[in-house]
């Protein structure tokens, strides 16, 4: 049984005629940046999280750098994250000339734990950006408190959550800002690079829609300095036959991480732990164990696909060695980074291929 480690040929198999279609749509309307099919998916978009503003731009990355741009990151300003990310959370801090400052995680659920932020904030601290993890939103009641009695900027790095609740709202609608990302892999995924950024903020959104065109409301006349951040119609396309089942593939995804929580119980892994008051949506299904390169082996030589998110923390990796940290300063984050391991995992997912990933064990 051939189980692949991300089902996208199933899903696209499921919507092909529409998704065919909608493709076929823009290439006869020949308005191949932004156009109504964007406009139709930040309306969607808006109106599944519960934003005011969902502004559609080419990926999850420049998400962030757009929200750091419309909150005027300046060179020196330090901004508090994790270390337990993909590197994209902090290359946009550090190529605005910010500092990435970072706090440890969570050891269940490899979010930042909230209760070490507080004292890492400076006079120099400007914002706050937590990540998401693997489907499952951090702590943002705790954090925008912290903000709040600090006067901190607070973006949530949503690219792994989007479709997730917590305390009842979804994720990408709990902050400042919100972000996403559309990659093939996420969630929500187009067939290229995509993203998003949320807020309820009139004036903030009117801003990243200068900033992802140039800077520029108008043609030719450029009020702030900004970014080709425009997404494509066809992935626009793409993402409005998508959002049409996204509910459905998110009630599927809980069904699943389910599944295979009860079929993994009691063989020796450390499992996913989503807390009461949210949900997941299992971007990735990712475990821990201190055999995990046994374990590997075992799935390789058996024909199923794992991948490791991440395997070296961002205050370790070489472009951040000016920042003077060492191994030892984030043990919870270094040690996860040498443990974890995420399965087979999408909406397509059978419970026969679960069944076989289970056994393998």
């Amino acid at each position: 049984m051939k189980i692949p480690f991300i089902d996208l040929q199933a899903q696209y198999q499921a919507y092909k005629q529409e998704i065919d279609k909608a493709i076929q749509n823009v290439l006869d309307s020949s308005q191949y940046i932004m156009g109504p099919e964007v406009k139709k998916l930040e309306d969607g978009l808006a109106r599944y999280t519960g934003s005011k503003h969902a502004i559609a731009c080419s990926s999850g990355t420049d998400a962030l750098l757009i929200a750091l741009m419309a909150m005027d990151i300046q060179p020196g300003d330090e901004v508090i994250t994790t270390p337990f990310t993909f590197i994209s959370t902090t290359e946009v801090v550090s190529l605005l000339g910010a500092i990435p400052v970072f706090v440890d995680i969570e050891p269940d659920t490899f979010n930042i734990d909230s209760s070490k932020i507080e004292e890492k904030i400076t006079a120099k601290t400007k914002a706050i950006i937590p990540v998401s993890l693997y489907g499952q939103v951090a702590d943002m009641y705790e954090i925008n408190v912290i903000a709040a009695k600090y006067n901190l900027i607070v973006i949530e790095d949503g690219a792994q959550s989007f479709g997730a609740t917590y305390k009842g709202k979804k994720s990408c609608n709990l902050s400042d800002f919100g972000c996403t990302s559309f990659f093939p892999s996420k969630p929500l995924g187009c067939y290229g690079d995509g993203g998003a950024l949320f807020t309820n903020n009139d004036a903030l959104a009117e801003k990243s829609r200068m900033i992802l065109a140039h800077g520029s409301r108008v043609r030719y006349q450029h009020e702030v300095v900004g970014i080709n951040g425009r997404l494509d119609a066809i992935q626009g396309a793409i993402l409005n036959v998508k959002l049409k089942y996204f509910a459905e593939e998110v009630q599927k995804r809980e069904e699943i991480g389910t599944a295979y929580t009860e079929l993994l119980r009691g063989k020796g892994l450390s499992l996913p732990v989503v807390k009461q008051d949210r949900t997941s949506v299992y971007a990735q299904f990712t475990v821990r164990s201190e055999k995990r390169e046994e374990l590997l082996e075992r799935f390789n030589s058996n024909g199923v696909p794992t991948a490791i998110y991440y395997p070296k923390p961002l205050h370790l990796q070489q472009c951040y060695e000016s920042l003077g940290y060492k191994t030892g300063d984030f043990p919870i984050a270094e040690k996860a980074a040498k443990e974890v391991f995420s399965l087979p995992m999408s909406p397509f997912i059978t419970f026969e291929q679960q069944k076989l990933v289970s056994s393998i064990l």
